[in-house]
């Protein structure tokens, strides 16, 4: 959910207005401001304008950003996320949006180094390991892949972005019972098996990804996905 950004520094100027009538019809609750009344009130206006505009902060670069980022804005969401990270370089949630924008545009090596900082600066937070893992695949670079995603594990062994992300990979590569491993750790048995017919499929090994299917209807007769792709690879075959 992106939040409303409200900028500060906007000044909507009121000016004085001495109310006045008709003379026998003005209501007489309504009564003119003296000269040094209206002086005074004046002096105070313009002392009101001409303050200076509050600073900006890193929540407010921050704030900006995610504005920005709702209207597909990239590049100027990151110019904001990294003046907040020049007010307050402990910024977390900038540092945060930056590595997925620069993971999202294709910029690996800026989106791990990104994630590098990130993982420093939260002592191994897991969720930002599996992050910072991803991105090492993406760079086709699995061997700093699987070590972001071993510290992750390491630090939080039940978290499931980590074990995921880690089964995937080694799916992918052919080690299926690491795989298996990995994943069974944080997912019910069913979703175990759809997940490793999904990679099958996505590396082109249909037979394996159609046994994988069927283990995941087996196990859940109600799980709409799985029949649905093991209905499209019959359907391929046909």
């Amino acid at each position: 959910m992106y939040r409303h950004m409200s900028y500060p520094g906007v000044l909507f100027a009121c000016g004085l207005m001495l109310v006045g009538g008709c003379a026998g019809t003005q209501d007489k609750s309504v009564s003119r401001l003296s000269r040094s009344e209206a002086e005074s009130l004046n002096a105070r206006h313009a002392r009101f304008d001409s303050a200076d505009d509050p600073p900006f902060t890193a929540e407010t670069h921050y704030a900006a950003g995610r504005l920005a980022e709702s209207q597909n804005q990239i590049d100027k969401a990151l110019q904001q996320y990294a003046a907040a990270l020049k007010i307050d370089a402990g910024h977390l949630p900038s540092l945060f949006r930056m590595g997925v924008l620069y993971a999202r545009r294709g910029d690996y090596n800026k989106a791990i180094e990104t994630w590098r900082t990130y993982t420093r600066r939260t002592n191994d937070d897991p969720t930002a390991c599996a992050n910072l893992g991803f991105c090492y695949e993406l760079a086709s670079q699995p061997a700093q892949a699987e070590a972001a995603y071993k510290r992750g594990i390491a630090k939080d062994p039940a978290n499931q972005p980590c074990r995921v992300n880690y089964g995937l990979m080694l799916a992918r590569s052919g080690r299926i019972a690491e795989a298996t491993a990995q994943l069974q750790a944080v997912l019910p048995p069913a979703q175990v098996h759809y997940n490793l017919a999904a990679v099958h499929e996505e590396m082109g090994r249909k037979t394996e990804a159609r046994a994988e299917y069927r283990r995941a209807v087996e196990l859940d007769p109600s799980f709409a996905e799985a029949r649905a792709r093991l209905a499209a690879l019959d359907a391929e075959d046909r």
